[in-house]
């Protein structure tokens, strides 16, 4: 894939633009991309025929348990690997250009958030951090680099460190990220009650295996009482995706300029819901993932508003599809 392109995507201002990419995009990965282009010929769709979104067939994310899903023959960078229980298989991104992936979680976080360099970034990761191949510690660790604050870091979850550095920055007006997996928030709340109006708390899901598993809803409702805050961030990711798409409260997720959200019907996943409002799986359509596989449909069932925003509402079964985002609603 030529620079050129991936320097578009990132400077994409309208769905004209979008499809245009898209379009692209899909035409190379379904002739170089083996498994996307073999997985096109069992459905016996012509890459050809592809007019509109909606028309693109979407590969299921769990190819990505038993496959090295690649487009072209690039060398590859680093292997991202899915969090897994006892007996069931990682899913692995395989990632020929890191640079790519660090454009992409950059650009969306200042899309959404700011420069990274305006906040303090406190990451509450246990287990994620004890695993190599971790996509979800990358982004982390590199937003922390690009704080450029000697306070930003790795917290544990039962540290005092972590709440005398999230209460100290804030007598000088600096911004202060708490991005924590559920589990590890829930054990802060009921450790400590603590005052942290002004912060940024971002759950990034991350419950199974953990904790009794509850819904977003109930988690936001724990942790607003239990550290005073008005709303509470999510972060929306997934090993298989090089891109994030955010929830500035109420669990109504947005994706960044080259992501997009479409909802295919539950019991006939070729056909996409081409109104908003109706309950389906979650496909995604991530451009940043032009050296794998840009056209995922996951086993997250969702729903689309009108704004453009969607919702998470559970998943299809109890398997472990998802990377980040384990939360069942």
């Amino acid at each position: 894939m030529n620079t050129g392109l991936k320097d578009r995507i990132f400077k994409i201002k309208d769905s004209n633009d979008f499809w245009e990419i898209t379009r692209e995009v899909f035409n190379n990965q379904a002739k170089n991309n083996r498994l996307y282009n073999e997985f096109l010929t069992g459905l016996g769709k012509k890459h050809t025929t592809v007019n509109n979104l909606s028309e693109i067939p979407f590969l299921p994310a769990e190819f990505f348990k038993n496959h090295k899903i690649i487009t072209g023959t690039p060398s590859v960078e680093k292997i991202f690997e899915s969090s897994s229980t006892t007996g069931t298989i990682p899913g692995k991104h395989y990632v020929s250009d890191l640079k790519l992936y660090e454009k992409s979680f950059t650009e969306g976080f200042r899309h959404f958030y700011g420069n990274p360099s305006e906040f303090l970034i406190c990451a509450l990761l246990p287990s994620y951090t004890e695993r190599s191949g971790s996509s979800l510690v990358y982004m982390a660790d590199k937003l922390i680099q690009k704080s450029r604050n000697h306070l930003s870091g790795f917290y544990s979850e039962n540290s005092e460190e972590l709440i005398q550095v999230i209460n100290t920055p804030r007598r000088d007006s600096k911004k202060v990220l708490l991005l924590g997996v559920s589990f590890a928030l829930l054990d802060l709340a009921e450790r400590h009650s603590l005052d942290l109006s002004g912060v940024y708390v971002m759950e990034t899901g991350g419950m199974k295996g953990r904790r009794k598993e509850i819904t977003r809803s109930e988690l936001h409702n724990i942790l607003k009482e239990k550290f005073n805050l008005q709303t509470v961030h999510s972060e929306y990711g997934m090993t298989e995706l090089l891109s994030q798409a955010y929830s500035g409260g109420d669990g109504i997720f947005y994706c960044p300029p080259w992501m997009k959200v479409l909802i295919r019907d539950p019991l006939d996943p070729l056909f996409i819901h081409s109104t908003t409002g109706k309950t389906g799986g979650i496909n995604i359509i991530d451009l940043a993932n032009i050296n794998s596989c840009s056209f995922i449909a996951t086993s997250d069932l969702g729903k689309l508003h009108d704004d453009g925003g969607f919702e998470v509402l559970g998943r299809f079964d109890a398997s472990d599809i998802r990377g980040c985002n384990l939360l069942v609603e």
